[in-house]
């Protein structure tokens, strides 16, 4: 299969950044229903709509327990935890892959089936990536190398995380070709691939090497394609433009909170509004 390859830049992703105009309201900006987070890893729902809300959304909508709920309400109150439509679904971090490895994870799992009722963009990270393939709607999954080659192994084709990162551009593709949806792969040179294009990101500061900032990445992905969902739908191609452009938001605002030296996650998610600010420009 020949594929459009593309090295991604600046002006590349303004055009996925959907600036609202005097007519929209919070329910035309963009709804992202938000399934992350768990008793074992509470601060992925935290991180994930926090970074969703700074990226500059209509709405958010998580979905899960009291305690998580409160947990992310005093981060980010503007969180709204009431089930209603959504435009994209954000599913997965920081919940096990294992369902049946405890109780509250297998209860996590149950929240999964809410994506197969609105059918809308969605996104599958950690806890949710063996749903690829599963779903109508266009999806995108974000997995790193290990969890890439516990997939693929899934559906017989045996690879190492080792090998998948000697040559990520041909394991995105073939994961692209295997699971027929969009597929973003991260690493220290993130790649995007669907069936008609290869993506590659500029190499991101190694600093972004701590916990935490896959969640990040995640909501930013799930911000995005919520407010492009109109596009997305009219063209499923459309999905691996505003994947890549999340990404080189994620590593431009982890350059600039770093300026050289160690960073947090939370620092990422102050930085994207200065960020995609000066992207717009």
């Amino acid at each position: 299969m020949t594929r459009t390859t593309k090295k991604w830049t600046a002006r590349d992703t303004a055009k996925c950044i959907i600036t609202p105009s005097d007519l929209d309201h919070k329910y035309s900006r963009g709804v992202l229903g938000v399934i992350t987070g768990s008793a074992q890893y509470p601060g992925a729902a935290v991180l994930t709509t926090a970074a969703a809300s700074a990226t500059g959304i209509g709405m958010i909508r998580f979905h899960s327990s009291s305690g998580l709920a409160h947990l992310v309400l005093h981060t980010t109150p503007s969180v709204v935890v009431q089930p209603g439509k959504v435009t994209a679904w954000l599913i997965g971090s920081g919940i096990d892959s294992k369902k049946y490895s405890d109780i509250t994870t297998w209860l996590r799992h149950r929240w999964f089936k809410l994506a197969t009722l609105q059918s809308v963009p969605t996104v599958l990270d950690a806890g949710a990536l063996h749903l690829a393939g599963s779903l109508e709607q266009p999806t995108v999954i974000t997995p790193h190398s290990g969890e890439l080659s516990k997939l693929l192994t899934m559906r017989g084709i045996s690879v190492s995380a080792e090998a998948i990162e000697g040559n990520p551009k041909k394991w995105v593709q073939e994961a692209a070709d295997t699971l027929g949806v969009t597929v973003l792969l991260k690493g220290s040179t993130t790649y995007v691939a669907n069936d008609a294009v290869l993506i590659e990101l500029p190499t991101a500061t190694p600093w972004l090497a701590t916990a935490g900032t896959g969640d990040v990445l995640a909501g930013i992905i799930g911000s995005l394609v919520a407010t492009n969902t109109v596009e997305i739908l009219n063209d499923y191609n459309h999905l691996a433009a505003v994947v890549a452009s999340a990404a080189f938001i994620h590593a431009r605002a982890a350059e600039a909170a770093s300026n050289g030296g160690p960073i947090n996650a939370e620092a990422i998610i102050d930085a994207i509004p200065s960020v995609m600010a000066r992207i717009l420009k």
